[in-house]
């Protein structure tokens, strides 16, 4: 049977950067489960209500056979910086390059066939930001990184600049040490975000945050009370993780030449954006995580922008 350094030498031959195994244990993890119900009872989700499946809670009712999860990540940083002209849009470094989902959907794919091959009996299922899987605890348990103050998961080799996927098996792998957590008494990541949506250490409610509402929100109109805040994002928001300092330590130019940006993507002008037409929003957006933006957003951010800086 294979083993478990046969698993992650074959992740890393795949072009996977980090890669650990965490089990799933019968009785389930409370004190997750709970955490994650009083971010719900709060309202946090705002509208995404895909968040309160409750397979999102217990990974059995995804798959009821799993034993094992192999956690994995992709580095995606680049050492471009956003533009601090007013005139111009800022977009979230992960949607700079191609569609993460197209790029590591691929390689996990073939860890898939290649894990299938080992024995008929090896069951697989595959995930990318795309079900209902806490990728973040699972790669946390998995040894990969920890889940920092500001929601996302640091790793000491990446920083937070890293894609998550996951393949549940069941294999009954022997398991990784989890990551203990080390942002210590640092609250940057608080400080710095300019709608204070990071409640508390661990915390962010998404009815406050800019890339919530740039990228989920399909509303008409964005809130009155993030019109003066947005400081040029139109797609996502990079502030809390450019400020902290396991970023500004560890961020390694990635070898996935799919996450270099298009030349688009980089600086665009905003006047461009709150017209955008669906035409130009077709080409320039082919192949890029940004289509999950649509025209009308894409033209009620950039306007919501211009509010501040005609």
């Amino acid at each position: 049977m294979v083993t478990a350094e046969q698993i992650k030498e074959q992740a890393r031959a795949e072009g996977f950067h980090l890669v650990g195994i965490a089990r799933v244990e019968s009785d389930g993890d409370g004190k997750v489960q709970k955490h994650l119900q009083s971010w719900l009872n709060q309202g946090y989700q705002a509208d995404m209500d895909w968040m309160a499946n409750p397979k999102r809670q217990n990974i059995r009712l995804v798959m009821p056979s799993v034993k094992s999860i192999i956690s994995l990540a992709l580095n995606y940083y680049t050492n471009h910086q956003h533009s601090e002209n007013p005139q111009k849009a800022k977009i979230s470094r992960y949607a700079w390059g191609r569609d993460y989902h197209k790029v590591a959907s691929k390689k996990l794919k073939a860890m898939a066939r290649w894990l299938r091959a080992q024995s008929k009996d090896i069951e697989v299922r595959t995930y990318v930001d795309t079900g209902p899987v806490q990728d973040k605890v699972w790669a946390e348990r998995a040894g990969l990184g920890w889940i920092a103050k500001n929601g996302n998961l640091i790793t000491r080799q990446y920083g937070s600049w890293v894609f998550l996927a996951e393949i549940l098996t069941n294999l009954d792998l022997p398991p990784d040490t989890p990551h203990t957590e080390h942002c210590g008494t640092c609250t940057r990541c608080l400080e710095a975000c300019p709608t204070d949506a990071i409640t508390q250490p661990f915390v962010v409610d998404a009815n406050r945050c800019i890339a919530y509402h740039t990228i989920e929100n399909r509303a008409e109109t964005l809130p009155e009370e993030i019109h003066p805040h947005m400081q040029g994002w139109v797609a996502g928001c990079d502030i809390c993780q450019d400020v902290c300092p396991w970023n500004i330590r560890f961020a390694t130019e990635t070898d996935i030449e799919d996450f270099h940006p298009y030349p688009d993507n980089l600086s665009p002008d905003l006047q461009d954006l709150a017209k955008i037409s669906e035409e130009e929003w077709d080409r320039r957006f082919r192949g890029s995580a940004l289509r999950r933006i649509k025209p009308h957003m894409w033209r009620r951010n950039a306007q919501a922008n211009l509010r501040w800086h005609p």
